[in-house]
């Protein structure tokens, strides 16, 4: 058992570091005061690989593992969280693409996925149905040569900005045997958009309804097997909950190192705050917190990269930990910073925001808590 790095992904993480210190860091305030998606910037995250980790080789991914995905994720976030979590659901969508597409599909849409001159969404959650996504009615029905969707998606990140959308619609009965994945392109008639969600956090990119009226996609826009398209999205969101749960380690371990500065150098009652027996005792909570949610996070990555037959429990116990860990981390480096940090002077407000909706999409954590206990309970 070796915890350590090796060579080439102490590397990796070494690039992701510089990167985002220089092209997110500096711009993280002013995109979420100003609501702005940076998609020059993620371009620029997709020159050096971030938007395609571990797609295959054969269209231009890294074709890397959910370890190396998970290092990259953490140090992304420390610079933007909600930039970072964007580019995760990216990597998601296109990673189903190139690993449930035909052939045909993959030439026509991965090259351009990894490169990020196509930005893509991930299409489950729909305004009846959240965490029971297997009772979605967004419908697909073959029509000749064509599918034709009609229905809607709701809180999707990206929408009315997106190039492809991956989506989930009933094909067949009740339930998820029902289901089957599709890839819908922007400018596909039938397709449009709500208005932009106002939301309390991640504002540095869009959040919208996706409405299906009658829109019609060709036939080979199937992605895989008709009636597989619930397993697919499963699939997907084993590796999303892992980069939603780094995203929030590099939200986490920002607020923790902005508030062991603080403490260092702001003084009450004669000394520094960071003399003050509490406030060591707290910040080691914080730091052991930070730490093991980094294992489990870890741990989950392992997992899928070696094809583990409990990688969807671990996935689901790294997601729930991770996510209420960080939160509370960045809510207590809040709190050390006192009214400070309740100003957008300090990161710590942004971070809370950005990093309280992790514990919610890509299965909330309550449904973590159904997955881990339903795969206990199977042995």
């Amino acid at each position: 058992m070796d915890f350590a790095l090796n060579d080439d992904q102490r590397a990796i993480q070494d690039a992701a570091r510089a990167f985002a210190d220089a092209e997110l860091a500096p711009h993280s305030a002013h995109w979420d005061e100003h609501k702005i998606f940076p998609v020059d910037t993620m371009r620029a995250a997709a020159e050096m690989g971030f938007c395609g980790i571990y797609t295959g080789e054969e269209h231009g991914g890294m074709a890397l593992g959910r370890v190396e995905a998970a290092v990259i994720f953490e140090e992304l976030s420390r610079g933007d969280v909600a930039t970072a979590a964007f580019i995760s659901i990216h990597n998601m969508a296109t990673w189903m693409v190139d690993k449930f597409g035909s052939d045909d599909l993959r030439a026509r849409y991965v090259p351009s996925l990894v490169s990020m001159q196509m930005i893509a969404s991930y299409c489950l959650t729909e305004p009846g149905s959240g965490s029971d996504a297997a009772s979605m009615r967004t419908s697909a029905k073959r029509d000749g040569d064509h599918w034709v969707l009609n229905g809607s998606k709701a809180f999707i990140s990206g929408a009315g900005t997106s190039d492809v959308y991956v989506v989930m619609a009933r094909t067949g009965g009740e339930g998820p045997k029902g289901v089957s994945t599709f890839v819908v392109e922007k400018d596909a008639p039938g397709l449009s958009f709500g208005a932009q969600e106002k939301k309390m956090g991640w504002n540095a990119q869009p959040t919208a309804i996706v409405q299906f009226d009658d829109c019609r996609i060709p036939a080979a826009n199937l992605l895989g097997q008709e009636g597989d398209g619930f397993k697919y999205a499963m699939m997907g969101l084993d590796g999303g909950r892992l980069n939603i749960a780094a995203c929030s380690l590099g939200g986490a371990r920002l607020a923790l190192e902005t508030a062991q500065d603080y403490v260092k150098t702001r003084k009450q009652f004669g000394k520094p705050l960071a003399e003050l027996q509490a406030l060591q005792f707290k910040l080691a909570d914080m730091a052991t917190d930070l730490e093991a949610a980094r294992l489990m996070v870890l741990r989950g990555a392992w997992a899928l990269d070696t094809g583990h037959p409990e990688k969807t429990k671990w996935c689901a116990m790294a997601k729930r930990f991770a996510t209420d860990a960080c939160f509370q981390i960045a809510d207590e480096a809040l709190q050390l910073h006192g009214g400070y940090g309740y100003l957008k002077d300090y990161p710590l407000e942004r971070i809370v925001r950005d990093l309280r909706v992790h514990r919610i999409l890509e299965g909330t954590n309550e449904i973590m808590r159904v997955i881990t206990a339903r795969e206990m309970l199977r042995q």
